[in-house]
Formats: C-alpha cells, structure tokens, sequence
C-alpha cells in the first residue's frame, strides 16, 4: 500500500466495540487503519471487511497490550508498512465488576495490566515516531467511570482513573514536541463490554455484598443494553485526531450522564456521592 503523504492511525481493541467502531468509521472516511486485536487477525479482519466501503484501508495486527514485546514487534510492522503514524487511539481494555472487598489481587493486576499499563506500553512504543515527525494526535479511551468512582466497579474506575491522571501528564511533556493528547470518556453505549466484563465471585465475603451487588449490576447492564451505538464516539473522535488543538477531555453518551459529570465539578462531594447511591439504590 502507499502511505506516502497520507493519514495513518493505530487503534488498539479494533476487534469489539469501541475500537471497533473506530477502525471502521475511520477507515471508511480515508484514513489507513492499523487496528490490533489480542484474537486472530484474519478472523478480525475478515468480519470488517463486510462494514466496510469499497477501497477502505485497513490492516487488522495481532498484538497483546499486556505484553511489552507484542506491542513494541506491532508497531514496528506498522512502521515498515507506512512512512508516518498521525494519530494513536488507545481503545483495548475490560471491565470487573463486583465488591472491592472481594476483588482478589489477581483480578485487581489483570485489569490494570490491559487498562492502565496496556495504554502506558502503546504511548512508549509510538512516542519516539511521533517526536520524530513533530506531530500526532493520541487519544486515550477513559470513561465517565473515570470521573467517579461507581459502585462494585471500584476497580473500573481506578484505572480509568490512572489513564486520566497519565494523559493529563503526558499532554504537558509532549507539547513541546508538536503532539497532542486527549481523553475521551463515554458513558453507556451497546456494545460487547457488556458480556464481557468480569464478576468477581462474593464468596470470599460471604453474602455481605450480594443483593447490593446484584442490584447495581442489573442498573449497569439495563443502561448499556439501552445504550446507543459506538458510533457516536467513533465520530468524536475522528473530531479529536482532526483537531488543532484538542481539549484534554471530551464526555460523550446519554446526556443525564454527561450531566453528572458536570455536576460532579460544582457539587460538594458528599451531596454527589448521594444522588449517585440514589441512582443505583446503594443505601
């Protein structure tokens, strides 16, 4: 393919929802897409090729967030495939639900392995190219659980916690070089992460935690089931990589949510943390 003078952007978690919808939408308006998935890149790109217009650009790559060499071997392909790297979308990670308490510390490692460092490896890996152009754009999936700490998804939140504090970071180191970074932060959409989030088990507590827990997660699921599609984050996004000079956060999904999160800045924290345990009925 002929990159020369072109638009190329890697997105991570191409395979499912958000970074699906990424991949896709960017894809189909010109971009070349490097998207990764930890699954077999032939499946994936073979179930993208059907949503995509004729003449669209992308390669799917294996690559595992959570393994340093996996990431540093993929964008060292991507590097021998096109001459530039414009924008950086950093989408793949999971959720876990359930008690603090009865998180075990291998489930509390696993997610901030692929959520926090996962994101921390991409960043080190595409850094050195970016300064070398004197540009770029990355853009860091967080979430609105990024900016509140939500019932029996403590664990959720804290690394989107992380992701926000290292972006806020990483956008004063760079400036400098030319490049530009951002968080984007979705509330409830329709898609896999759903059926794919981890339940830490409540046996090790007892049953102290299980009806409160049940309850939330079934107000969790209902949200996202209801939810609309990625598509409007896609969208957003592609605002974002096009943007000159981008804000460090951008709040997308159901306006009640996007309201909470205003409310959150001006609200004291005690009269906030009310009306969420309200919300989810945590008495």
């Amino acid at each position: 393919m002929s990159d020369r003078g072109s638009r190329a952007v890697l997105i991570t978690g191409a395979s499912s929802g958000i970074g699906r919808a990424c991949a896709v939408r960017l894809a189909s308006h010109g971009w070349h897409v490097f998207g990764t998935t930890r699954q077999s890149a032939e499946t994936v790109a073979c179930d993208l090729r059907a949503e995509l217009p004729p003449g669209a650009d992308m390669r799917i790559l294996t690559m595992d967030v959570d393994d340093a060499g996996s990431v540093d071997s993929a964008v060292e392909r991507i590097l021998k495939m096109t001459n530039r790297l414009d924008g950086v979308v950093n989408c793949a990670g999971f959720g876990i639900a359930g008690a603090i308490e009865a998180t075990s510390d291998e489930d509390a490692k696993a997610i901030f392995e692929t959520n926090f460092f996962g994101t921390l490896r991409v960043c080190r890996a595409v850094l050195p190219i970016l300064r070398q152009q004197g540009n770029g754009v990355i853009v860091n999936a967080s979430s609105i659980g990024g900016r509140m700490g939500l019932p029996y998804q403590g664990l959720y939140s804290a690394t989107k916690f992380a992701v926000e504090g290292l972006t806020e970071a990483l956008r004063m180191e760079v400036r400098p070089f030319g490049i530009r970074v951002a968080l984007v932060e979705p509330g409830d959409f329709c898609t896999g992460f759903t059926d794919h989030r981890r339940v830490v088990s409540t046996l090790p507590t007892g049953e102290a935690y299980a009806s409160s827990q049940q309850h939330v997660l079934s107000i969790v699921e209902k949200d996202e089931r209801g939810g609309a599609s990625p598509e409007a984050v896609a969208r957003l996004v592609e605002r974002i990589l096009t943007a000159r000079s981008p804000r460090v956060r951008y709040t997308v999904g159901p306006i009640a949510q996007r309201v909470a999160a205003g409310l959150k800045r001006v609200l004291p924290s005690n009269w906030f943390e009310r009306v969420l345990s309200l919300y989810y009925g945590v008495k």
